[in-house]
């Protein structure tokens, strides 16, 4: 009999091993583990995946967890080749007997085994197979890679796969961190994940762990106080979500669909790692200014009130005066049905905290202000005073009511409306604002996206305005023009005239008038004062004597899509539509001498061994190149080296970003823009009291879309105001009033140190010239600045006549 029962064992043993899977291959299994993208500090972002995986090594398990699950599951483990002899011979004379599962029997061995090659059916060639595997897996790893993918495989409930995914969830925290009693939890939820976890049922949950901690006892792991103290300790697991450590959800999407691109839906679930560029200290100020910005642009155009009108408790009395008390009296002695509250606590739970902004629902009002039932079942109060008696309502974009008499002017029992913490406790009234704004922050020497915003909220909405909002930019496109003329040999001592003009050259064929702002004229105005304070007639009249094809050539050369440019003189005025990015990355040129960086996000990306699969090797905007290739050890020949740059002495070749634009021409026009900040539309932002910022402000027909563009050598920054649907922001809103105030308070916290004035670059001159005329002078008369040059566009002198070579060749430009 027993050799019958030998002679089967041997044949099945010769008919199932030709079809068992290497177990090798689990040196290279992958883990469903999802991305992570972190910030360049290390901070995270944002995952994206559906199993929750946090792998771990052997030696970053602690050891009184290692412990506690061999004790619940295989105290042998150590010792024994792979199976438990006496266990499997219980498991299998009662599968062959009853043909039901009753005790254990399988080693940590087998169940890896069965995790990662074998289904879960309960039959007794599955059984054979997952201990012929749990042989062989003993034979081809150790036991602590053996270990490691027990510990980073199993379910253990609520989408947690491997035990420090189960310690984030239920206790917040790392493996290492948790208590012995908090470990011998997690180690007993295997048994029985969906029933014995501590979230489903911590009665349960605490008996298994009650259990092991005795079983590690037994086995000497554990001395009597040590129990005793583990199993007082309470059950303390409490569900934790996906902890974000920096609000970038715009990043992170960015992050997900270029990673989605280059590895297809694996990007989910195979654990990649991705360090993006971004600042955490910048992408939160950039988050803080961009809201607060549009909360401050929202409050000048009144509240439109609240958000909805839920049924209030009782029907309330006919107002014979609304200047009376008798509806707040009424409103007060109202009883809110449990039903009625109920239904006003689900509907608060279906709205979402949008950019910091809480839902609640009025309760009660009264002469002294309002209570309202906030989302997180709380009760608020709003008060009268110096809150809601400040409250005027919006009747357009140029107009509100005056304010109100009373409260029941501004709000009524069964009204959902926002609120906002004060920071003393206190909650203001306040309403999410329908305009939207957009903020983007490169480093120019090489493209380093250090913050990005593209909305109000992606929880409101995710499409991204700086990356897919194309709009028309304005005078914030003005620089660019002005770069053009000074390539052709305009100055920017030379004089335009500002005054009317008809055009009726344009596709549409009507006739356009345009106008300043202002609505005035001022005359024969410098090139510098007609940036400085934008002048529109002065670009206009440029552009006309340029060429459109001109200007559209050297915008191709600069790296500006033009292909589906309208080609006539509204160009000018920045008609064609860009998104922020577009425009940010025409900004940094001008920052870092004329180089054309490619913006970029994604600075690595590891795999989930923690190996690096990419570098990004961005082009970087290298002034000294040319210098550094004077070096005696350097070969102009050859391509220069990353240290070359930083130090002069490695050997890491560096990617150069071509040099499209003059650098003598970069360096005027940021000495233009740097103007139009201490005493152009850009003076709001003197209040940095900061000499090494330039930029320009943007304001398009409506108004309709407000930009603002600033940088100095280390950060160049976009922002944008407007409304999704084009509806108009207002007639005293601005570039300077609408987007300014967030680039301000943004580059407050991220301009850094103040930088000391960037070197002028050879080929330019500085002479003085008379600032109502433009020509050169000697001395210093009354009435005289300096202004510069490119050497071979020298202004003229009123001691020759007024005549120079380039003056010739712009005879009757302008």
């Amino acid at each position: 009999m027993a050799g019958a029962s030998l002679w089967g064992l041997a044949g099945l043993y010769l008919y199932l091993s030709p079809n068992l899977p290497e177990a090798d291959t689990l040196r290279e299994v992958k883990l469903q583990t999802p991305m992570r993208v972190f910030s360049q500090d290390g901070l995270l972002i944002g995952q994206f995946g559906e199993q929750k995986r946090s792998p771990l090594r052997f030696d970053q398990i602690p050891q009184g967890f290692i412990d506690a699950l061999l004790s619940a599951e295989d105290d042998q483990f150590f010792k024994h080749s792979g199976i438990d002899p006496g266990g499997l011979l219980r498991a299998v004379s009662e599968l062959v007997l009853t043909g039901e599962k009753g005790s254990g029997g399988s080693t940590l061995t087998m169940q890896v085994a069965r995790n990662y090659f074998l289904s879960l059916e309960r039959t007794f060639l599955r059984k054979f197979n997952e201990i012929l595997l749990a042989l062989e897996i003993e034979r081809a790893l150790t036991k602590e890679e053996i270990f490691e993918l027990y510990v980073n495989r199993v379910f253990l409930g609520h989408r947690a796969y491997g035990f420090e995914a189960a310690a984030q969830t239920y206790y917040g925290r790392s493996l290492w961190e948790l208590s012995l009693a908090q470990q011998a939890m997690l180690a007993g939820i295997p048994k029985a994940p969906s029933r014995n976890n501590p979230l489903s049922n911590p009665e349960k949950g605490k008996a298994r762990r009650d259990w092991i901690l005795g079983r590690m006892a037994r086995l000497g792991k554990l001395d009597e106080t040590q129990l005793a103290e583990a199993r007082a300790e309470p059950v303390t697991a409490e569900y934790h979500g996906l902890q974000v450590q920096v609000d970038a959800d715009y990043v992170a999407e960015m992050v997900r669909q270029e990673m989605v691109d280059r590895f297809g839906q694996g990007a989910y679930n195979d654990g990649y790692v991705v360090h993006t560029t971004v600042d955490s200290t910048l992408q939160l100020a950039a988050r803080d200014a961009l809201l607060g910005g549009l909360r401050t642009y929202d409050a000048r155009h009144g509240w439109r009130g609240p958000e909805r009108r839920l049924p209030p408790p009782l029907p309330l009395p006919t107002p014979i005066d609304e200047s009376n008390s008798e509806i707040q009296e009424a409103q007060e002695a109202v009883a809110i049905p449990e039903e009625l509250f109920d239904q006003w606590q689900d509907a608060l739970r279906n709205m979402p905290v949008i950019a910091d902004l809480d839902p609640a629902i009025v309760t009660r009002i009264s002469e002294q202000g309002a209570e309202l039932l906030h989302k997180n079942g709380s009760m608020i109060t709003l008060a009268w005073e110096g809150d809601l008696e400040q409250v005027r309502r919006y009747l357009s974009e140029n107009s509100r009511t005056a304010r109100p008499e009373t409260i029941a002017d501004v709000l009524a029992v069964g009204d959902l409306v926002r609120v906002t913490s004060a920071g003393d406790g206190s909650w203001k009234l306040a309403q999410v604002p329908r305009a939207q704004a957009a903020l983007v922050a490169l480093d120019p020497s090489d493209g380093a996206i250090r913050s990005l915003v593209g909305g109000m909220g992606f929880e409101l909405s995710k499409f991204n305005r700086v990356t897919q909002a194309k709009r028309q930019p304005g005078s914030n496109f003005k620089p660019f023009l002005y770069a053009a003329a000074l390539e052709s040999g305009v100055t920017a001592a030379t004089l335009i005239n500002d005054a009317p003009i008809v055009l009726d050259n344009l596709a549409s064929d009507e006739i356009w008038r345009p106008e300043n702002d202002s609505g005035k004229f001022y005359g024969p105005t410098r090139l510098r004062n007609a940036l400085t304070f934008s002048r529109n007639l002065v670009s206009i009249r440029v552009l006309q004597r340029l060429g459109v094809d001109r200007f559209t050539d050297y915008l191709d050369q600069i790296g500006f899509d033009t292909s589906n440019m309208a080609r006539n003189l509204t160009l000018a005025l920045g008609t064609h539509a860009y998104t922020p990015m577009d425009i940010v990355s025409g900004y940094a040129m001008l920052a870092n001498g004329g180089y054309r960086v490619e913006p970029y996000l994604i600075n690595r990306i590891e795999d989930a061994r923690g190996d690096i699969i990419w570098q990004s090797r961005p082009a970087l905007a290298c002034q000294d190149c040319d210098r550094l290739r004077e070096v005696d050890s350097i070969d102009a020949d050859q391509p220069l080296r990353m240290e070359d740059i930083l130090n002069e002495t490695s050997t890491e070749t560096v990617n150069e970003a071509p040099q499209v634009m003059d650098p003598r021409i970069t360096y005027i026009v940021t000495s233009m823009l740097q103007d139009a900040i201490q005493r152009g539309t850009g003076r709001r932002a003197r209040v940095l009291e900061r000499q090494d910022i330039a930029g320009k402000t943007g304001t398009t027909n409506g108004p309709r879309d407000a930009w603002f563009s600033g940088y100095n050598r280390n950060l160049v920054t976009t922002t944008w105001v407007g409304f999704d649907d084009y509806s108009l922001l207002g007639k005293r809103e601005f570039g300077g009033t609408a987007a300014l105030p967030i680039w301000i308070d943004f580059m407050r916290e991220a301009a850094g140190p103040t930088l000391t004035p960037a070197p002028m670059p050879s080929g330019v001159t500085r002479l003085r010239i008379d600032a109502k005329t433009g020509e050169r002078v000697t001395g210093s008369p009354k009435g005289s600045m300096l202004e510069y040059f490119l050497e071979e566009h020298l202004p003229p002198s009123a001691a020759d006549g007024g005549s120079s070579i380039a003056t010739d060749e712009l005879k009757g430009l302008f």
